[in-house]
């Protein structure tokens, strides 16, 4: 990036100009890290200081057997495989009490695309939950998981989500996006729900008051190009609605786990490479400053390891989701260290750690409480970290 052009961008930023699809595509050609995380934490100070959210949460799902093939997920089994599952609502609702202590706020609820469950499972499964864990917000079901109950119910999505709703339902979740441009997302997602269903159910959602998260997968066989046109669809929707809470980078993972039955489900592994930190967190860089009307940006340890997640809260970041136990969709690379949970107390160390003041919050970004920050007489208050 000539010095030029570094210069115009920086100007728009600091005067908080709309950055164009033009504008993204530079951002992410330039090889100045510090630079890019330097701007990057410029706006996310702007909108939320020196805060660091984080939320007490835990992971369901309960069934792995998909109907879909995607090209990146290790997750799914057919009917009939060896560890193929599915759990009685009495299992789940088990499952989540014992769940229940280190005042959890937040049950996660993702599943795959079962061919034979009944629509009727997945209200009566809420309901159920709701009952056992009244004061625990429910996140529950994908974009696609919507649009495949439209499919095994004969109704609209309106009336599925008014059901959910009544049932306790206070969020969906974000998957299902992946990377909406269709050159690639064709080569990996094995479903039918493409941008215009995922839009059209998260406004549905919008507009009957529910605030979601918003994802995007990178890192397997996009350019930058395809991950400025995705922020930019969102950014586009978030105009209209208002209903993004949050924008989640979700970085692709290679299988390290679930091939020891010996089939190898992530059929990208085979030809990419996972992401390296720099490039998450120039992704986390690029996306705080395109995706302007969005308020968080949440980096999930799960995927991108302590270290890099601690990095990414001074490049964009203003968010570390969460003290997951136990988390099915991906898997990290054992060689990273990640462990498999994180506990209120660890997440209030990293984040301190990093130079930031640890709030947690709900589903819905109220705060639950605050706590103290780094010792202001030790440490200078925060800044991108030099890279």
């Amino acid at each position: 990036m000539d010095a030029g052009l570094k210069c115009e961008l920086e100007q728009k930023v600091l005067d908080g100009e709309r950055l164009t699809r033009e504008d993204g595509i530079a951002l992410y050609g330039s090889d100045d890290l510090a630079w890019l995380g330097g701007l990057a934490h410029e706006v996310r100070t702007r909108k939320n200081g020196d805060v660091v959210h984080f939320n007490v949460n835990r992971h369901l799902n309960m069934t792995n057997v998909c109907t879909a093939s995607c090209a990146y997920c290790s997750f799914q089994r057919k009917p009939g495989e060896k560890d193929a599952y599915t759990m009685r609502i009495e299992e789940a609702v088990k499952l989540a009490k014992a769940m229940e202590g280190e005042n959890l706020t937040e049950l996660h609820i993702v599943n795959g695309l079962h061919p034979n469950l009944p629509w009727r499972y997945y209200p009566r499964s809420l309901s159920e939950l709701k009952k056992a864990l009244p004061d625990v917000s429910l996140k529950a079901f994908t974009a696609t998981e919507i649009h495949h109950f439209e499919t095994i119910s004969g109704m609209p999505a309106s009336e599925i989500l008014d059901e959910l709703i009544e049932a306790g339902l206070e969020s969906l979740t974000g998957g299902g996006a992946e990377i909406f441009d269709w050159e690639v997302r064709q080569h990996i997602v094995d479903h039918n729900t493409h941008w215009e269903d995922w839009s059209r159910i998260h406004r549905l959602a919008h507009e009957k008051g529910l605030k979601t998260p918003s994802t995007m997968l990178y890192g397997h066989i996009e350019e930058p190009r395809h991950r400025v046109d995705h922020v930019l669809r969102l950014r586009e929707l978030q105009d209209e609605t208002g209903g993004f809470q949050v924008f989640i980078p979700l970085r692709y993972q290679h299988d390290f786990v679930d091939m020891q039955d010996g089939k190898i489900r992530n059929r990208l592994q085979a030809r990419t490479q996972m992401a390296t930190g720099a490039e998450a967190l120039k992704t986390f860089a690029v996306s705080r400053l395109l995706f302007d009307n969005v308020p968080h940006v949440k980096v999930f340890w799960v995927m991108h390891g302590v270290q890099t997640a601690q990095l990414a809260l001074q490049h964009g970041a203003d968010d570390m989701d969460g003290s997951v136990v136990e988390y099915k969709i991906t898997h990290d690379a054992d060689n990273y260290g990640t462990p498999n949970k994180l506990t209120r107390e660890d997440l209030l160390d990293l984040i301190t750690d990093a130079g930031f003041r640890p709030v947690e919050r709900n589903t819905r970004y109220e705060i639950i409480r605050e706590y103290d920050g780094p010792d202001a007489s030790r440490r200078e208050s925060p800044q991108p970290m030099r890279v």
